[in-house]
């Protein structure tokens, strides 16, 4: 492994999302040089959600042309591809798509999710998440395989190994990040093949598998004509897009975690042994090297301020929240009901504790709740033995709000960081970098800029730890914490 990158040195990431696809190149240093993106859409009806994923290789072509139009094609040293974790589709042995994409949400596998748990509980277990949710990648896997027509050498694609066969002009290795909602065992480094059999996947339906930061090719001369990428270019096999943005984010080192606040919440970190949970609501990724990173995702967010106040001006609403001082607390699902992270229960709905004054405090009672979940969050993966103390960063959309931000660092207690660069594209340029010979962790700290800290104010860490265990309390007096997390959280508090 070499030392350092080259500053000149040109890393390109591509960010296959719901809505975009995001190419970005960055270099040595970490400087955004430039980027660009191409819609995509897609078709909902129902529990269904489907792309087409012609639209995904196109849209990727123009972006990296447009991404790359300026810049010297000598300089470009590597591409990496994140995409949704449990998109799915059937190619056939040439990689032309058989089917749509099942993309990360479609809901239609639910009647085959209980035989795969049924069938796989030892693994599913052993791999601490316990059981695979209907929108994960292997239910879906049945559905399609029940309801079509596989001939022979047909092959089973994640949404980033349709774009790194067309890169390579050849199918390629997948990655154990994507692979993980298909039931590949982390653990194990291979498919469970017993179970896999007994649940009808046909032999060499499934691809192999690598892990993240392994060479899988280079870009052939018909992928760089479409692209802009140079021929010979090497290809990094990447991540989930999750898991990116935990790379841009730099949360890298044992304890290091990043916190990204959109519609729902979502924890990633890193650690050097693989974190089980008993209650299976963390599981963890196989990072690069010998690197496991645990996360969760909660189904609490931003969401619920969508949901509260549709159409409303969120900065005015921060503004005239601030102001007010209040310290009740909402409960902040983001949808009607069901919680997934830091607990587990189906029946969770909405609840305020306290009696928010008008429009300003109670948007200020969504705020104050997510920055409990977000404590919470931290002091159950505490519970079960993660580390969790080293630095926090926070991204998504609710980290550009710099109130909520500030909040949530006194509330936790803890200094926090907002990195300057963290969108998920840019995880996967320096995840690329790697190809030059440097660990993940040295293109991280060469590349990942930090941004702004914030340190909280004790004094009001002290006046809101109070209305923290209280909202803890609540959640257990309605059943859906175990009062063994509550009696930590509060043995936490007491330090």
């Amino acid at each position: 492994m070499s030392d350092a990158l080259s500053p000149d040195a040109v890393h390109l990431g591509l960010d296959l999302g719901t809505q975009s696809v995001r190419a970005v190149a960055v270099d040595g240093t970490g400087k955004l040089l430039a980027a660009a993106s191409r819609p995509l859409t897609g078709h909902r009806a129902g529990v269904r959600h489907e792309q087409d994923p012609e639209q995904w290789w196109s849209a990727t072509g123009a972006a990296c042309r447009e991404a790359l139009s300026g810049i010297d094609g000598g300089r470009v040293r590597g591409v990496a591809v994140d995409a949704t974790s449990g998109t799915i589709l059937l190619a056939d042995p040439s990689g032309t798509p058989l089917t749509p994409a099942l993309m990360y949400d479609d809901g239609r596998a639910a009647g085959h999710a209980d035989r795969v748990n049924t069938v796989g509980a030892e693994v599913w277990e052993r791999l601490g998440y316990r059981t695979m949710q209907p929108s994960w990648a292997l239910p879906k896997l049945l559905w399609l395989l029940r309801h079509t027509d596989v001939p022979p050498g047909t092959r089973l694609l994640h949404q980033a190994d349709l774009i790194t066969w067309r890169l390579a002009g050849q199918q390629t290795p997948g990655d154990a990040s994507h692979a993980l909602k298909t039931g590949y065992d982390l653990l194990a480094d291979g498919w469970p093949a017993e179970e896999l059999a007994a649940l009808g996947v046909p032999d060499g339906l499934l691809p192999e598998v690598v892990r993240p930061g392994t060479v899988i090719g280079t870009v052939c001369a018909r992928a760089a004509a479409v692209t802009g990428i140079p021929v010979g270019t090497p290809m990094v096999a990447g991540m989930t897009d999750g898991c990116a943005a935990q790379i841009a984010a730099g949360a890298l080192g044992p304890g290091a975690w990043n916190s990204v606040l959109g519609t729902t919440l979502v924890l990633k970190g890193a650690s050097p042994r693989p974190v089980h949970d008993p209650a299976g609501v963390v599981y963890c990724h196989r990072g690069p090297g010998g690197s496991w990173l645990p996360g969760g995702a909660s189904s609490s967010g931003a969401g619920v301020l969508t949901r509260r106040f549709p159409g409303a001006d969120l900065d005015a609403r921060t503004e005239a929240a601030a102001a007010t001082g209040s310290t009740a607390v909402v409960y902040p699902l983001a949808g009607e009901r069901g919680e997934r992270f830091p607990f587990r229960a189906h029946d969770a709905r909405p609840f305020v504790l306290g009696e928010p004054s008008g429009a300003a405090e109670e948007f200020h009672a969504c705020l104050l709740g997510v920055a409990c979940v977000e404590r919470l969050c931290l002091d159950h993966l505490d519970h079960i033995g993660a580390p969790v103390a080293g630095p926090l960063s926070l991204t998504g959309g609710g980290a550009r709000n710099r109130y909520w931000s500030q909040l949530r660092a006194d509330l936790l207690g803890r200094s926090v960081t907002l990195p300057e660069q963290a969108e998920s594209a840019v995880g996967m340029a320096v995840l690329a970098a790697t190809a030059s010979g440097v660990t993940l962790e040295r293109a991280a700290a060469a590349m990942v800029r930090d941004g702004v800290e914030l340190r909280p104010d004790p004094a009001r860490t002290a006046r809101l730890l109070p209305v923290y265990l209280g909202f803890v309390d609540e959640l257990v007096r309605r059943g859906w914490l175990e009062p063994e997390v509550a009696a930590h959280a509060r043995g936490k508090a007491d330090q």
